[in-house]
């Protein structure tokens, strides 16, 4: 007996609005699997909106600049940014999960596109998680802030925006970051953390590649050419400049033009 077909975006709505780390992680991967299997049907719906992702109690969020400096000199520091990261990979599968639940409107390949990131950063969490507990921790132990999900409902009104702003900046930042944490990691002797901050940096650049497909795909459709789109949203959205060094050939492999790398090198702040 077959399994019944659901509607792709309220399935994918249930995964985002979902609290546990555990049935989130579980949902994303049923997402994928069901999507290829031909199980998830987009008809219209109607569906309320999701204004806030769902999350467990901990961790506390607060304001990036009220988050203590993590160090690796220290096992508590070495958990605490393991735990920064797992988090972000978790604001990543409710990100993705947005990118399906509220642009309804786009081809299969998209949907194909956001549901596979919304499986790998899953696993990429679920990877994180179990390096936690390794060190004695689990998520949720330490504060961490709400930034990426804050740009998902700022760029909620437009597909376009969306795929300029949260995989071609914010997500494209840690392409640039991850190579200098494994290099951390390593001099601290902890390789297992490096082992797996590789795996994301390799997944990473394919969801930035994804959002410069799509940001593409949005620029052709409109006229509009990419390039100026992209450096004008820049301005408008980061007028206080964007954080260096960038990592230059990750940011290729995701399809940054030579122009875009020229224009982000000079928007970037030093610090």
């Amino acid at each position: 007996m077959t399994d019944p077909a659901r509607n792709l975006f309220a399935a994918a709505r249930d995964c985002l609005v979902c609290p546990d780390v555990v049935e989130k992680c579980h949902l994303a991967e049923t997402l994928y699997t069901d999507w290829q299997a031909g199980r998830l049907l987009r008809d219209p719906v109607d569906l309320p909106d999701v204004v806030e992702a769902g999350r467990p109690l901990r961790p506390e969020l607060v304001a990036p600049k009220d988050l203590p400096r993590r160090r690796l000199g220290s096992a508590a520091g070495k958990a605490a940014m393991v735990h920064a990261v797992a988090h972000i990979e978790f604001n990543a599968i409710n990100l993705a999960c947005d990118a399906v639940f509220r642009f309804r409107d786009m081809p299969d390949a998209y949907y194909g596109d956001w549901l596979m990131v919304a499986k790998e950063e899953a696993y990429h969490f679920s990877l994180l998680q179990q390096r936690l507990t390794e060190l004695g921790h689990a998520y949720g132990d330490f504060p961490a802030h709400n930034g990426l999900w804050d740009q998902a409902i700022k760029t909620a009104h437009d597909p376009l925006v969306r795929m300029a702003l949260v995989p071609r900046v914010m997500e494209a930042r840690g392409l640039d970051v991850t190579p200098d944490m494994m290099a951390k990691f390593r001099a601290a002797g902890d390789g297992r953390t490096a082992d797996i901050l590789v795996i994301i940096l390799r997944d990473e650049v394919g969801h930035v590649a994804a959002g410069t497909r799509w940001f593409h795909h949005l620029c052709t459709a409109r006229g509009v050419e990419p390039d100026a789109t992209y450096l004008s949203l820049l301005e408008e959205y980061f007028a206080d400049g964007l954080r260096c060094p960038l990592h230059i050939e990750a940011r290729r492999q995701a399809g940054f033009s030579e122009n875009e790398l020229r224009q982000l090198e000079s928007l970037c702040k030093k610090s």
